[in-house]
């Protein structure tokens, strides 16, 4: 029986049809059957709330900060990061799956890096890529995902910026952090 060479994808937002394509191909030459397992971090409600009265001037938020709250409805909030979320990994399954690849997913609600971890001792997966934007200052400091992960994960992790191609991620010193 021919084992399966397992790839945990982390991806940050719905992967297009160039994203599917060019990670598909980083395993063509692989003679193993490879399995492709998304995980997508659900959308966090909280933090779109806070953006949204950061939007609100200091003022109106020290003065009456009941009403500003009084005003959000955190259920139809949460149920819209859910269905964006959903969203985004039916996206990404489709993109990956017209490449060519096999592929599985999920939408987390664990923090990133242990869902990640935890998917890859589940299915003994042999590396781990994570596409996220490109996040200079978190990258600079070491606190991305892609450092994270190689601090906790005993496989490869390959850091892509999504929607970039190859050849875009080769310059400024972006794209492409390990191999």
């Amino acid at each position: 029986m021919t084992e399966t060479y397992n790839v945990v994808l982390l991806v940050e937002q719905a992967l297009t049809t160039a994203d599917a394509v060019q990670v598909h191909s980083l395993h063509e030459a692989i003679e193993e059957p490879v399995a492709y397992h998304v995980l997508l971090p659900l959308e966090d409600a909280a933090a779109r709330i806070e953006a949204a009265m950061g939007s609100i001037s200091a003022g109106e938020v020290l003065s009456t900060p009941t009403m500003a709250m009084g005003d959000v409805d955190l259920d139809a909030v949460r149920r819209d990061c859910e269905e964006r979320s959903d969203s985004d990994l039916a996206q990404t399954l489709a993109a990956l799956r017209a490449s060519g690849a096999t592929v599985t997913g999920q939408v987390v609600g664990a923090p990133p890096i242990d869902a990640l971890a935890a998917k890859v001792a589940e299915i003994d997966a042999r590396e781990a890529i994570i596409l996220t934007r490109s996040h200079v200052v978190a990258e600079f400091f070491h606190l991305d995902w892609t450092s994270r992960a190689r601090r906790k994960i005993g496989v490869p992790v390959l850091h892509l910026l999504e929607h970039e191609n190859f050849d875009e991620q080769a310059g400024g010193g972006e794209g492409v952090t390990g191999l």
